[in-house]
């Protein structure tokens, strides 16, 4: 593995107050209560529908953010870390760095999304 134990603990660090982060937003977003539609005008009421669905694209976002944090801090915890998912091959540090719940090589990581856009006809 590329990433030194001292580092590991350091992006351990960093991935655990990224996933405490993100629990107390998730938890906030899921007790959020929409406001009563009753007495809204068809703006405010076009207004409050995009609102929700901007919200709920965020938590999509932040849960996937979270299960890529939690693989990642399993994958610290069983020795795996830094390894791509793909091919096998260490994770460059640098990658790690900017990207610490890399599960990908850059390589594997572009197949990966070309894949993607081709099965979804882009």
């Amino acid at each position: 593995m590329m990433v030194g134990n001292k580092k590991l603990e350091s992006i351990r660090q960093e991935l655990l107050e990224r996933k405490y982060e993100l629990d107390g937003l998730l938890s906030q977003r899921a007790h959020e209560t929409n406001e009563q539609e009753a007495g809204k005008d068809a703006g405010d009421q076009a207004l409050s529908s995009t609102l929700e669905t901007l919200n709920k694209s965020l938590q999509d976002n932040e849960y996937e953010e979270y299960h890529r944090i939690v693989q990642a801090l399993a994958k610290i915890s069983d020795g795996t870390y830094g390894t791509c998912i793909d091919c096998n091959e260490p994770i460059p540090e640098k990658r790690l760095k900017y990207y610490p719940n890399a599960a990908r090589c850059l390589v594997c990581q572009e197949m990966y999304e070309d894949s993607l856009e081709s099965s979804s006809g882009e």
